[in-house]
Protein backbone atom coordinates (compact mmCIF):
# COMPACT_ATOMS: atom_id res chain seq x y z
CA UNK A 1 0.00 0.00 0.00
CA UNK A 2 1.17 3.21 -0.77
CA UNK A 3 0.61 6.40 1.57
CA UNK A 4 -3.39 7.33 1.01
CA UNK A 5 -4.04 5.27 4.43
CA UNK A 6 -1.53 8.15 6.07
CA UNK A 7 -3.19 10.91 4.65
CA UNK A 8 -6.58 10.56 5.16
CA UNK A 9 -5.47 9.51 9.00
CA UNK A 10 -3.40 13.17 9.11
CA UNK A 11 -6.80 14.48 8.26
CA UNK A 12 -8.71 12.58 11.20
CA UNK A 13 -5.75 13.58 13.17
CA UNK A 14 -6.36 17.37 12.18
CA UNK A 15 -10.13 17.41 13.13
CA UNK A 16 -9.52 16.04 16.72
CA UNK A 17 -6.81 18.52 17.15
CA UNK A 18 -9.39 21.14 16.25
CA UNK A 19 -12.05 19.36 18.45
CA UNK A 20 -9.34 19.59 21.34
CA UNK A 21 -8.44 23.21 20.79
CA UNK A 22 -5.43 23.52 19.10
CA UNK A 23 -3.28 22.02 22.08
CA UNK A 24 0.31 22.40 21.12
CA UNK A 25 2.07 20.12 21.98
CA UNK A 26 -0.38 17.78 20.35
CA UNK A 27 0.52 14.17 21.42
CA UNK A 28 -0.12 11.22 18.93
CA UNK A 29 0.99 7.85 20.23
CA UNK A 30 1.16 4.90 18.00
CA UNK A 31 1.50 1.35 19.23
CA UNK A 32 2.80 -1.39 17.52
CA UNK A 33 4.49 1.43 14.95
CA UNK A 34 6.89 -1.73 13.20
CA UNK A 35 8.95 0.10 10.66
CA UNK A 36 7.39 3.54 10.84
CA UNK A 37 5.73 3.46 7.63
CA UNK A 38 2.67 5.00 8.84
CA UNK A 39 4.19 7.51 10.86
CA UNK A 40 6.09 8.36 8.06
CA UNK A 41 3.12 8.75 5.79
CA UNK A 42 0.73 10.83 8.56
CA UNK A 43 4.20 13.02 8.57
CA UNK A 44 4.51 13.51 4.91
CA UNK A 45 0.74 14.47 4.82
CA UNK A 46 1.59 17.76 6.22
CA UNK A 47 -1.31 18.15 8.19
CA UNK A 48 -2.28 21.47 9.77
CA UNK A 49 -1.25 20.05 13.43
CA UNK A 50 2.29 19.63 11.80
CA UNK A 51 3.61 22.44 14.55
CA UNK A 52 1.72 21.42 17.67
CA UNK A 53 2.47 17.41 16.91
CA UNK A 54 4.58 14.90 18.41
CA UNK A 55 4.38 11.42 17.35
CA UNK A 56 5.42 8.54 19.62
CA UNK A 57 6.42 5.44 17.70
CA UNK A 58 6.48 2.65 20.19
CA UNK A 59 7.89 -0.69 18.83
CA UNK A 60 9.07 -3.67 20.97
CA UNK A 61 10.91 -5.11 18.16
CA UNK A 62 14.59 -3.46 19.08
CA UNK A 63 15.20 -4.52 15.29
CA UNK A 64 11.96 -2.64 13.85
CA UNK A 65 12.33 0.02 16.23
CA UNK A 66 16.00 1.06 15.23
CA UNK A 67 14.55 0.62 11.33
CA UNK A 68 11.79 3.17 12.42
CA UNK A 69 13.78 5.56 13.79
CA UNK A 70 16.72 5.89 11.00
CA UNK A 71 13.77 6.15 8.64
CA UNK A 72 11.61 8.86 10.95
CA UNK A 73 14.97 11.04 12.01
CA UNK A 74 13.40 10.27 15.64
CA UNK A 75 14.66 12.87 18.06
CA UNK A 76 15.38 11.16 21.39
CA UNK A 77 12.36 11.38 23.86
CA UNK A 78 12.92 14.16 26.31
CA UNK A 79 13.36 16.46 23.38
CA UNK A 80 9.90 15.56 21.98
CA UNK A 81 8.17 15.00 25.10
CA UNK A 82 9.63 16.63 27.60
CA UNK A 83 10.01 20.44 29.20
CA UNK A 84 13.22 22.75 28.50
CA UNK A 85 14.22 25.38 30.40
CA UNK A 86 13.37 29.23 29.18
CA UNK A 87 15.93 31.84 30.23
CA UNK A 88 14.05 32.56 33.98
CA UNK A 89 14.96 28.81 34.55
CA UNK A 90 11.79 28.00 34.20
CA UNK A 91 10.29 24.91 32.71
CA UNK A 92 7.86 24.79 29.54
CA UNK A 93 6.83 22.75 26.36
CA UNK A 94 8.76 23.48 23.54
CA UNK A 95 5.80 25.15 21.14
CA UNK A 96 5.71 25.27 17.23
CA UNK A 97 8.52 22.88 16.97
CA UNK A 98 6.94 20.03 15.43
CA UNK A 99 6.68 17.37 13.27
CA UNK A 100 8.52 15.99 16.51
CA UNK A 101 9.14 12.09 16.02
CA UNK A 102 10.40 9.46 18.48
CA UNK A 103 10.30 6.03 19.10
CA UNK A 104 10.23 4.16 21.83
CA UNK A 105 10.51 0.30 23.04
CA UNK A 106 7.32 0.92 25.51
CA UNK A 107 4.28 2.99 26.29
CA UNK A 108 5.72 6.34 28.31
CA UNK A 109 4.38 7.00 31.50
CA UNK A 110 3.25 10.47 33.14
CA UNK A 111 2.71 12.69 29.92
CA UNK A 112 -0.85 13.66 28.29
CA UNK A 113 -1.21 11.93 25.24
CA UNK A 114 -3.97 13.51 22.98
CA UNK A 115 -4.62 10.28 20.53
CA UNK A 116 -3.13 6.48 20.68
CA UNK A 117 -3.74 4.98 17.43
CA UNK A 118 -3.13 1.09 17.06
CA UNK A 119 -3.72 -0.09 13.27
CA UNK A 120 -3.67 -4.12 13.19
CA UNK A 121 -2.33 -4.80 16.75
CA UNK A 122 -5.12 -6.19 18.44
CA UNK A 123 -5.30 -9.36 16.38
CA UNK A 124 -2.56 -10.06 17.26
CA UNK A 125 -2.21 -10.19 21.21
CA UNK A 126 -2.48 -13.41 22.47
CA UNK A 127 -5.52 -14.65 23.09
CA UNK A 128 -7.09 -18.33 24.70
CA UNK A 129 -8.82 -20.61 22.28
CA UNK A 130 -12.40 -22.14 23.93
CA UNK A 131 -14.21 -24.85 22.47
CA UNK A 132 -17.74 -26.48 22.88
CA UNK A 133 -19.04 -29.51 23.11
CA UNK A 134 -21.91 -31.90 24.65
CA UNK A 135 -20.59 -31.78 27.96
CA UNK A 136 -19.49 -27.82 28.18
CA UNK A 137 -16.81 -25.52 27.34
CA UNK A 138 -13.50 -27.10 26.84
CA UNK A 139 -9.93 -24.94 26.35
CA UNK A 140 -7.75 -25.89 23.38
CA UNK A 141 -4.11 -26.42 24.69
CA UNK A 142 -1.10 -27.60 22.85
CA UNK A 143 0.81 -30.28 23.32
CA UNK A 144 4.00 -32.45 21.87
CA UNK A 145 3.42 -36.19 20.14
CA UNK A 146 6.52 -37.84 19.95
CA UNK A 147 4.22 -40.24 16.98
CA UNK A 148 3.21 -37.83 15.37
CA UNK A 149 3.55 -33.96 14.54
CA UNK A 150 5.84 -31.86 16.63
CA UNK A 151 2.67 -30.19 18.08
CA UNK A 152 -0.65 -31.34 18.42
CA UNK A 153 -3.84 -29.92 19.68
CA UNK A 154 -5.07 -30.91 23.50
CA UNK A 155 -8.27 -30.49 24.98
CA UNK A 156 -8.84 -30.23 28.82
CA UNK A 157 -11.55 -29.26 30.87
CA UNK A 158 -11.99 -25.06 30.73
CA UNK A 159 -11.47 -23.77 33.88
CA UNK A 160 -14.23 -22.08 35.61
CA UNK A 161 -13.27 -18.64 35.00
CA UNK A 162 -12.66 -19.62 30.83
CA UNK A 163 -15.64 -21.77 30.73
CA UNK A 164 -18.47 -18.98 32.30
CA UNK A 165 -16.55 -16.17 29.89
CA UNK A 166 -17.29 -18.56 27.15
CA UNK A 167 -20.77 -18.95 28.37
CA UNK A 168 -21.57 -15.17 28.72
CA UNK A 169 -20.34 -14.22 25.47
CA UNK A 170 -21.59 -17.11 23.32
CA UNK A 171 -24.66 -18.72 25.20
CA UNK A 172 -26.19 -19.84 22.04
CA UNK A 173 -22.91 -21.83 20.47
CA UNK A 174 -23.42 -25.80 19.41
CA UNK A 175 -21.30 -27.81 20.03
CA UNK A 176 -17.94 -28.17 18.15
CA UNK A 177 -17.81 -24.36 17.92
CA UNK A 178 -14.68 -21.96 19.02
CA UNK A 179 -14.65 -18.56 20.35
CA UNK A 180 -11.70 -16.42 21.55
CA UNK A 181 -11.00 -15.21 25.20
CA UNK A 182 -9.20 -11.93 24.55
CA UNK A 183 -8.30 -10.74 28.00
CA UNK A 184 -4.59 -9.24 26.93
CA UNK A 185 -6.07 -7.52 24.22
CA UNK A 186 -8.94 -6.37 26.89
CA UNK A 187 -6.01 -5.09 29.25
CA UNK A 188 -4.09 -3.25 26.16
CA UNK A 189 -7.47 -1.36 25.78
CA UNK A 190 -7.82 -0.38 29.32
CA UNK A 191 -4.32 0.95 29.94
CA UNK A 192 -4.46 2.58 26.84
CA UNK A 193 -7.47 4.87 27.90
CA UNK A 194 -5.85 5.40 31.02
CA UNK A 195 -2.65 7.17 29.26
CA UNK A 196 -5.25 9.65 27.17
CA UNK A 197 -5.44 12.86 29.18
CA UNK A 198 -8.44 14.31 26.73
CA UNK A 199 -8.66 12.83 23.23
CA UNK A 200 -9.31 9.42 21.64
CA UNK A 201 -7.83 6.45 20.85
CA UNK A 202 -8.50 4.83 17.21
CA UNK A 203 -8.25 1.00 16.79
CA UNK A 204 -8.32 -0.40 13.66
CA UNK A 205 -8.75 -4.02 13.31
CA UNK A 206 -10.73 -6.97 11.89
CA UNK A 207 -13.57 -7.24 14.38
CA UNK A 208 -16.80 -8.89 14.99
CA UNK A 209 -18.54 -10.68 18.12
CA UNK A 210 -17.94 -13.44 20.29
CA UNK A 211 -21.19 -14.93 19.18
CA UNK A 212 -20.68 -14.30 15.41
CA UNK A 213 -17.24 -15.95 15.54
CA UNK A 214 -18.75 -19.05 17.56
CA UNK A 215 -21.46 -19.55 14.13
CA UNK A 216 -18.08 -19.60 11.94
CA UNK A 217 -14.92 -22.15 11.39
CA UNK A 218 -12.56 -21.21 13.58
CA UNK A 219 -9.84 -21.02 10.80
CA UNK A 220 -11.67 -18.11 9.51
CA UNK A 221 -11.07 -15.87 12.20
CA UNK A 222 -7.94 -17.46 13.38
CA UNK A 223 -5.27 -16.97 10.37
CA UNK A 224 -1.87 -17.09 9.75
CA UNK A 225 0.34 -15.36 7.63
CA UNK A 226 4.21 -15.96 6.13
CA UNK A 227 5.97 -13.83 3.58
CA UNK A 228 2.96 -11.12 3.00
CA UNK A 229 0.51 -14.39 2.45
CA UNK A 230 -1.49 -17.23 3.76
CA UNK A 231 0.33 -19.71 6.30
CA UNK A 232 -0.77 -22.83 7.19
CA UNK A 233 -2.03 -24.51 10.54
CA UNK A 234 -1.13 -22.37 13.50
CA UNK A 235 0.60 -25.65 15.11
CA UNK A 236 2.76 -25.58 12.35
CA UNK A 237 6.55 -24.16 12.27
CA UNK A 238 6.43 -22.11 15.31
CA UNK A 239 8.08 -18.66 14.74
CA UNK A 240 7.88 -18.90 10.71
CA UNK A 241 4.59 -16.92 10.49
CA UNK A 242 2.24 -14.71 12.07
CA UNK A 243 -1.08 -16.03 14.19
CA UNK A 244 -3.63 -13.27 14.56
CA UNK A 245 -7.02 -13.62 15.77
CA UNK A 246 -10.09 -11.57 14.83
CA UNK A 247 -11.11 -8.97 17.62
CA UNK A 248 -14.31 -9.53 19.36
CA UNK A 249 -15.77 -6.29 20.13
CA UNK A 250 -18.27 -7.32 22.82
CA UNK A 251 -15.25 -8.44 25.16
CA UNK A 252 -13.88 -5.02 25.06
CA UNK A 253 -16.78 -3.46 25.69
CA UNK A 254 -17.47 -6.14 28.67
CA UNK A 255 -13.84 -5.87 30.00
CA UNK A 256 -12.81 -2.36 29.28
CA UNK A 257 -15.29 -0.11 28.13
CA UNK A 258 -17.52 -0.53 24.54
CA UNK A 259 -16.28 2.20 21.91
CA UNK A 260 -17.94 5.22 20.97
CA UNK A 261 -18.15 4.65 17.13
CA UNK A 262 -17.62 1.72 15.59
CA UNK A 263 -17.67 1.49 11.75
CA UNK A 264 -16.06 0.24 8.75
CA UNK A 265 -12.73 1.38 7.40
CA UNK A 266 -14.45 2.24 4.10
CA UNK A 267 -16.77 4.26 6.23
CA UNK A 268 -14.34 5.50 7.92
CA UNK A 269 -12.23 7.12 5.19
CA UNK A 270 -15.55 8.66 3.60
CA UNK A 271 -15.54 10.07 6.57
CA UNK A 272 -12.17 12.01 6.92
CA UNK A 273 -12.22 13.15 2.87
CA UNK A 274 -10.85 10.02 1.15
CA UNK A 275 -13.25 10.51 -1.65
CA UNK A 276 -11.96 14.40 -1.87
CA UNK A 277 -8.12 12.99 -1.55
CA UNK A 278 -8.97 10.51 -4.78
CA UNK A 279 -10.99 13.27 -6.66
CA UNK A 280 -7.88 15.18 -6.66
CA UNK A 281 -5.81 12.73 -7.28
CA UNK A 282 -8.17 11.98 -10.57
CA UNK A 283 -7.47 15.65 -11.70
CA UNK A 284 -3.91 15.07 -11.28
CA UNK A 285 -3.90 11.83 -13.45
CA UNK A 286 -5.93 13.06 -16.50
CA UNK A 287 -3.71 16.88 -16.41
CA UNK A 288 -0.63 15.00 -16.49
CA UNK A 289 -1.17 11.37 -18.06
CA UNK A 290 0.38 12.20 -21.36
CA UNK A 291 3.33 13.32 -19.26
CA UNK A 292 3.88 10.36 -17.42
CA UNK A 293 5.91 11.81 -15.05
CA UNK A 294 6.19 10.85 -11.64
CA UNK A 295 3.30 13.07 -9.93
CA UNK A 296 1.06 11.33 -12.69
CA UNK A 297 2.45 8.02 -11.93
CA UNK A 298 1.60 8.90 -8.11
CA UNK A 299 -1.56 10.26 -8.40
CA UNK A 300 -2.45 7.05 -10.87
CA UNK A 301 -1.54 4.56 -7.42
CA UNK A 302 -3.68 6.88 -5.92
CA UNK A 303 -6.23 6.02 -7.32
CA UNK A 304 -5.52 2.28 -7.24
CA UNK A 305 -5.40 2.56 -3.36
CA UNK A 306 -8.57 3.93 -2.88
CA UNK A 307 -10.45 1.26 -4.07
CA UNK A 308 -8.02 -1.44 -2.06
CA UNK A 309 -8.47 0.74 1.15
CA UNK A 310 -12.21 0.34 0.48
CA UNK A 311 -12.86 -2.69 -0.72
CA UNK A 312 -15.65 -4.56 1.10
CA UNK A 313 -13.94 -7.82 0.51
CA UNK A 314 -10.62 -7.16 1.61
CA UNK A 315 -9.46 -4.04 3.66
CA UNK A 316 -12.65 -2.35 3.64
CA UNK A 317 -14.28 -4.61 5.78
CA UNK A 318 -11.77 -3.82 8.79
CA UNK A 319 -13.42 -2.19 11.71
CA UNK A 320 -11.89 1.15 13.59
CA UNK A 321 -13.70 1.35 17.10
CA UNK A 322 -12.72 4.59 18.56
CA UNK A 323 -13.30 5.95 22.10
CA UNK A 324 -13.59 9.57 23.43
CA UNK A 325 -11.61 10.36 26.73
CA UNK A 326 -12.76 13.51 28.67
CA UNK A 327 -11.40 14.62 31.98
Amino acid sequence: MGPLFGAVLARALDAEWERLRRPDPFVVLEAGAGRGVLARAVVAARPACSAALRYVAVERSPALAERAGDDLGAEPAAMVLGPVADDDDETRFMSGEGPLVTVLHEVPLGIEVHVVLANELLDNLPFRLLHRDAAGWSEVLVGADGDGPPLVEVLVEAPAGAAAAAERFAPDARPGARIPLQQAAVEWVRRSLQVIGTGRMVVIDYASTSATLAARPWRQWVRTYRAHGPGGSPLEDPGSQDVTCEVAVDQLAAGARTPDADRSQADWLVHHGIDELVEEARTTWHERASLGDLPAMAARSRVGEADALCDPAGLGAFRVLEWEVRQ
